[in-house]
């Protein structure tokens, strides 16, 4: 898994994004902290690339500019008042222009105040762009357009009679809003459809809000600009400000439902704030046409850090965001100090693999992040959502963020990619229409918890938890359902062992979890494990069982799940003719973990939920020791636990010597597991034993006291040898024969 080419930098700037400057690089620079560039809302984050590339490209072309708390730092030769004359004296704006788009200000029913001041200022700082407006409109009267191109096919010839008239400096602006190189051109959702939104052209608004600044001469209009820079600059509230459009760039910025249809209207927006946020996009539109030449397809992931939408993960999304949602971005912060050239080598070449191929929605995103980690210089990602919201407008909804840092437990989420891709396989399916609801809230959850724990939460072992449990479920549902067992077509692959270690919570719930998951029926007696017991699969795990009659784990509780798994493995035992019980596991459990199940001071939900999923994994094999931890244990387990204990192991600990077998007494199980017919049950397993010549406790003439069903259930659950060996020897059962060695 992982990041690719972008990670190092090296091939354009030597040395890793914030390395050692070159030796010829200033080192006095100034370092301006730009309280109005945040990494939220998307318009901030713009602004600050905004900021850094025009500085770089017209001013300073050693500056530098980094990421600190939530807050942009440029650094630069420039002081803060030098910054603030630059933008008001001699900032050439970028040509902007959407000459293919209706509204853009080239066409006779367009607003024309901003291609108008444009055109008629005779401001040296505008003669880029007047010569831009002048070509595109001698290409728009050559083909004879009076309107916005309807015909895809005309449309396609003014992209590329565009493409090759127009200079550099307004190509940038075209190759971030358009992708060329299919049948179509492709929309990057940064920049909406090609520059717009719905009835709002951001190249128009882009040259009406110059025309807010600027005179006639190329001056600023009145003392309103500087005003509103420094509030661009800092952060800090501007007087003066106009109702206009912000676009889907600041969702809190955004007007009411009350101030217009859409979002085109009702908000007050600082001039500066947008210019320099449309600024900031320019830096993405390298890669948008490097990828797509190389790709030829779908643009959204042809742009740097851009993916389909995935509506988990964030409280601000949810899966039905996904059928409308155009993409969602990941965008980079880094702590150390970057030039320009770095930051857009970064955007140009940004992209993100998981294992050997690229990602391509935000949960891979962040499985690829954590699989990985980074240590370029980029601390973390900021997640945005471009999803519909306020009717039928799209809005860059902050989701999330993700600290970049290597994450092993998440690189545990490659087992499911086995067997053909399943969880990709898994969540296709489960946004198809006709899947049952259950699946679908399953799933969701799922995802939650998998970028949970792909974020680096602080305690891995919940969430990792909630995976193992979620997956479970999954399982047990698609026994259920032979619509979803048939779509996704295998069971869940099979987990490593590494996930109990990592899981494992040290609680007594996990334990008794994990050493029940892990029940099997000796060497080379994969038929009975425990998982074929919950769901129809094969020995191995990898395919469904259909004529399999073994699965009994239903509604009902625990304790009553327990019992029916424990009687379904002894009748499989004997009907498979071993000599042993089929009652060994990989883990096991401590005295005192029984205590607390038999004492209901345990969760037995939490202990439901794991099995299913513990079963899954393979259990790995039980570190070893014991504990000298007292625990009150009821006469009766004590009595009964020996028969339910493996014949080899019962010979380890001295019980049973040779050949000898300690069979269970027929009906054994269900007279213990009925009230009324427990002591009788207590009194058949203590003749047995006794018959054995074992040293036994006295009769136990009565159940009171006893929760018969609990008592039952806790016979299945494996316990430390040493532990038992001990516990047993304390009441008078005596050894055939003494052997120190034991299996813990």
């Amino acid at each position: 898994m992982g990041l690719s080419s972008w990670l190092g930098w090296r091939p354009w700037c030597g040395s890793p994004t914030g390395g050692p400057p070159p030796r010829n690089r200033r080192r006095t620079m100034n370092e301006i902290r730009l309280g109005g560039c945040t990494p939220t809302p998307l318009a901030n984050y713009l602004k600050a690339l905004g900021i850094l590339r025009l500085v770089a490209e017209q001013k300073d072309e050693q500056a530098m500019g980094h990421w600190e708390g939530e807050c942009f730092v440029l650094s630069t030769s420039l002081n803060r008042d030098e910054l603030v004359r630059f933008f008001l004296d001699e900032y050439q704006p970028t040509p902007i222009i959407a000459p293919w788009n209706g509204g853009s200000g080239f066409y006779p029913n367009d607003n024309k105040d901003g291609i108008s001041a444009v055109q008629s200022s005779p401001s040296p700082r505008f003669e880029p762009y007047r010569n831009t407006i002048s070509l595109a409109q001698q290409t728009l009267n050559r083909m004879s357009l009076e309107e916005s191109p309807k015909d895809k096919g005309q449309k396609a010839v003014l992209l590329t009679t565009l493409r090759a008239q127009l200079p550099d400096d307004a190509l940038a602006w075209m190759d971030a809003a358009i992708l060329l190189g299919g049948d179509d051109p492709k929309y990057p959702p940064l920049l909406g459809t090609g520059g717009n939104d719905g009835r709002l052209d951001f190249t128009n608004n882009f040259m009406q809000r110059l025309g807010e600044l600027f005179d006639g001469k190329g001056k600023t209009a009145t003392q309103g600009p500087e005003a509103w820079l420094l509030g661009a600059l800092s952060g800090n509230s501007t007087p003066f400000l106009a109702s206009k459009a912000i676009g889907q760039f600041s969702p809190g910025g955004v007007g009411g439902p009350n101030a217009s249809t859409g979002y085109e209207g009702g908000s007050l927006v600082n001039p500066w704030d947008f210019i320099l946020m449309i600024e900031g996009a320019l830096p993405f539109a390298a890669a948008a046409t490097r990828r797509m030449e190389a790709a030829g397809n779908l643009a959204a992931l042809s742009y740097p850090f851009t993916v389909r939408a995935t509506g988990s993960g964030s409280g601000s999304a949810a899966l039905s965001d996904e059928g409308n949602a155009r993409a969602e971005m990941w965008l980079p912060l880094w702590h150390a100090p970057a030039t320009y050239g770095e930051i857009r080598a970064l955007m140009s070449e940004g992209r993100v693999t998981l294992g050997r191929q690229p990602v391509h929605d935000g949960l891979e995103f962040a499985r690829a992040i954590a699989a990985l980690g980074v240590n370029r210089g980029i601390d973390t990602f900021q997640r945005f959502g471009f999803l519909m919201r306020s009717g039928k407008a799209y809005l860059a909804t902050p989701l999330n963020r993700f600290e970049v840092r290597k994450n092993r437990q998440a690189a545990l989420l490659s087992d499911l990619d086995k067997q053909q891709g399943w969880l990709n396989r898994l969540r296709r399916v489960a946004r198809q229409d006709e899947m049952p609801a259950r699946l679908k809230s399953l799933v969701r959850q799922l995802e939650d918890a998998i970028f949970a724990l792909s974020q680096g939460a602080k305690d891995a072992r919940q969430p990792l938890q909630q995976i193992i449990a979620l997956l479970g479920e999954i399982q047990m549902l698609c026994h259920q359902s032979p619509k979803v067992r048939e779509a996704l077509r295998t069971p869940v692959p099979r987990l490593g062992a590494q996930w109990v270690i990592e899981a494992n919570d040290g609680s007594s719930e996990f334990r008794l979890a994990s050493a029940l998951a892990g029940l099997y029926g000796g060497k080379g007696k994969s038929q009975l494990n425990m998982k074929r017991f919950i769901t129809p699969v094969t020995a191995e795990g990898y395919a469904w069982d259909n004529e399999s009659r073994n699965v009994v784990w239903v509604g009902g509780g625990l304790t009553r799940n327990l019992i029916a798994v424990l009687g379904r493995m002894l009748q499989q035992a004997d009907a498979l003719g071993l000599r042993d019980k089929p009652l060994f596991s990989a883990r096991y459990c401590h005295l005192d973990d029984v205590a607390a199940f038999l004492n209901r001071r345990v969760d037995d939900a939490k202990i439901a939920r794991l099995i299913p999923g513990l079963a899954l994994v393979e259990i790995p094999q039980d570190p070893g020791g014991h504990r000298n931890k007292e625990a009150q244990i009821h006469l009766a387990y004590t009595l009964l636990k020996p028969l339910f204990t493996p014949d080899a192991a019962l010979q380890k600990m001295g019980f049973l010597h040779g050949d000898q077998r300690l069979a269970i007494p027929s009906g054994l199980l269900r007279r213990l597991s009925n009230p009324a017919t427990f002591v009788s049950g207590m009194e058949l397993a203590r003749r047995r034993l006794r018959a054995f010549g074992l040293k036994t406790p006295p009769k136990i003439n009565s159940a009171s006291g006893v929760d018969v069903e609990r008592l039952t259930a806790a016979l299945l659950i494996p316990v430390n040898y040493q532990e038992l060996k001990k516990l047993c020897t304390t009441i008078g059962m005596k050894p055939a024969e003494q052997e120190s060695e034991t299996n813990h």
